[in-house]
């Protein structure tokens, strides 16, 4: 089933492909970039001073080079996309004459979906490597316990473990913290006043999901909706037709998907659609894909389900307005031909910017520490409007969002303001929910 942050299945890389399928990575992502939207008012960035040592150590830079490391669970394909993302933009800026002269070379490394091996990467690069940079893992709290033990080690990644989020050498071009977005919640309220009196979604029985969703669901209750339907299924179900049933029966009008990774999502829509039920739907972030459409049967089986999330419309449908749509593209077909791009090749992408905006800023001669200072400076990033505006340094996620909806199949902008705006685009209208 979609969003299975938790699923530990390691014994076989077989059996780690059927988490990939979208479960390992759904509401992982919920409180990722689907999640710059998922989550609430982050903490101030500690003001812990640097490493004075971190000023004079150049590991992993030479005259040329600048190594960063990347570690992430690849196994099955998991996030492969982040690599690929990291390499993409590290391909792009070596392109154009590196940074000071020095090309950036990306060291990727596969933690296998397990923590000690996680951890005994992020000690290797630790040792060798300048930074860290654009991984992804759900196994990350471990190699974030090696990161809290060198403060002066740069680390840009989307960390998905609340601790290592909150280490003052972690920095994130999507900040996250506990609580939910009000922002997609009150525009379908006012869109749809009835149709929110009867409420379901999905998720998958694992801790992290259902955190999340009690988040969710208390921002929903604060603002007036009647949740009917939650059910928590065992993140390996693909088969939805007894839900499907369920919800009919209950009268529901409104079904939230927005945690599903587009696998899921698309088995969820195939089976609304064989049992007749059109309730209207809401996709997220993790549904965003180019291949949700032809997976969930076609266009019929999808027009009409509506789409938030806190990015542009990356994969290409805001091309023509935001040239780093482009660019981000075109980079990314030109590491890895034919590389179904996803949420995580744009996390990977985002944070090899945010890490070379600092290196830019710390002069033709860094060091961790100099790159470190600059990061605690960076309190406006955008990548041209790939992303909404966030706060890196100061650990605050944006409060803004995007409205779409599935038109002949395919992603198109709804009721957002126009790019060329105050707000580039994006909706920000209303603040985080962190209470209940």
């Amino acid at each position: 089933m979609r969003n299975d942050p938790g699923g530990r299945m390691r014994q076989s890389a077989v059996r780690s492909r059927s988490i990939t399928g979208g479960g390992a990575l759904a509401l992982t992502l919920a409180l990722l970039v689907s999640s710059s939207l998922a989550t609430g008012v982050a903490d101030a960035a500690t003001p812990h001073p640097i490493p004075a040592q971190a000023f004079t150590d150049f590991t992993g830079i030479t005259a040329h080079t600048v190594t960063i490391g990347n570690v992430s669970t690849e196994v099955g394909g998991l996030f492969k996309g982040a690599v690929v993302g990291t390499e993409a933009y590290a391909a792009y800026v070596n392109a154009h004459g590196g940074v000071h002269g020095r090309k950036l070379v990306v060291a990727s490394a596969d933690d296998q979906f397990t923590g000690a091996l996680n951890r005994q990467l992020t000690q290797v690069a630790v040792q060798k490597d300048f930074a860290t940079v654009g991984g992804l893992s759900l196994e990350d709290s471990f190699g974030g316990t090696v990161l809290a033990a060198h403060p002066g080690f740069p680390d840009v990644s989307e960390s998905l473990d609340p601790v290592t989020q909150k280490l003052p050498n972690n920095f994130s071009p999507a900040p996250a913290a506990q609580g939910w977005p009000l922002g997609p919640l009150a525009y379908f309220k006012k869109k749809f006043p009835r149709q929110i009196l009867h409420t379901a979604t999905i998720v998958a029985a694992v801790p992290a999901t259902v955190q999340a969703w009690g988040h969710e669901k208390a921002a929903m209750d604060h603002l007036g909706y009647k949740v009917r339907y939650d059910p928590a299924l065992p993140p390996t179900t693909t088969d939805f037709t007894q839900n499907v049933v369920a919800m009919k029966n209950a009268g529901i009008q409104i079904l939230f998907l927005e945690q599903m990774p587009q696998n899921y999502a698309s088995a969820a829509l195939k089976d609304l659609d064989q049992q007749n039920f059109h309730p209207i739907v809401v996709l997220g972030a993790p549904a965003y894909s180019n291949v949700l459409v032809a997976n969930s049967g076609g266009a019929a089986n999808v027009d009409g389900a509506y789409l938030e999330q806190a990015d542009s419309l990356y994969l290409g449908g805001d091309a023509m307005a935001i040239p780093p749509v482009t660019t981000f593209n075109q980079w990314v077909q030109k590491v890895a031909p034919g590389f179904t791009t996803d949420l995580f090749t744009l996390a990977g992408w985002l944070c090899a910017e945010l890490f070379t905006q600092a290196l830019r800023s710390a002069g033709a001669h860094p060091s961790r520490g100099s790159v470190l200072q600059a990061l605690r400076h960076i309190t406006d990033f955008s990548s041209g409007g790939l992303i909404p505006a966030s706060n890196p340094a100061g650990k605050v996620p944006t409060t803004c969002y995007l409205i779409g909806r599935v038109v002949s199949g395919s992603f198109q902008r709804l009721d957002d303001p126009p790019v060329s705006g105050s707000t580039h685009g994006y909706r920000c209208d209303q603040p985080y929910f962190t209470g209940g």
